[in-house]
């Protein structure tokens, strides 16, 4: 079993993304690359604690390869808008992996030096795991438990249909 660690925005929209991903057996949200120690939802929504909105993925490499998420990670999210993502503005919504190995850091290297080349200009952050805190309870699970909230009904459905369409190999049965 490996582990991931991802901000794309809203860790609402990733969750839903990587819930559906065959060997993905777990994910958790919550903040990582802050300066304060158990931030709450409210403290990192101010953007006063630096923390990202992350996904912490647990995945069965036997299964799914970290290229394979780093694929649909880049692909469901704008890793080219500094600090926003869609309409939620500031820098807990920054693009960003951390990376659990030398290994993680080339792929994500060579999966970013790529999407250069085509002519992008990704802004992702790449830095090393720093400590991460999962996000409360009624954040975990949050587009199946409330699929009917707006934010929701707007900001997800579009990744999710981006992921069928590209990624439908890579999707639980």
């Amino acid at each position: 079993m490996q582990q991931a660690l991802f901000g794309g925005g809203c860790f609402w929209c990733v969750e839903a993304v990587f819930l559906r991903l065959q060997g993905v057996k777990k994910v958790t949200s919550g903040y990582a690359g802050g300066n304060t120690e158990n931030p709450s939802y409210e403290q990192v929504c101010t953007g006063k604690t630096n923390h990202a909105e992350v996904l912490l993925v647990d995945f069965d490499e036997t299964e799914i390869t970290y290229a394979q998420l780093l694929d649909v990670f880049f692909a469901t999210h704008d890793p080219t808008t500094l600090n926003r993502q869609g309409e939620d503005v500031g820098t807990q919504y920054r693009s960003v992996i951390y990376y659990y190995s030398d290994e993680q850091k080339q792929a994500s290297e060579h999966m970013i030096a790529s999407l250069k080349a085509e002519g992008l200009d990704i802004v992702t952050e790449l830095s090393p795991v720093p400590t991460f805190y999962p996000a409360e309870d009624y954040h975990q699970n949050y587009f199946e438990k409330n699929p009917t909230q707006g934010y929701c009904n707007f900001a997800i459905p579009p990744k999710l249909l981006k992921l069928h369409n590209k990624f439908a190999h890579l999707l639980r049965d």
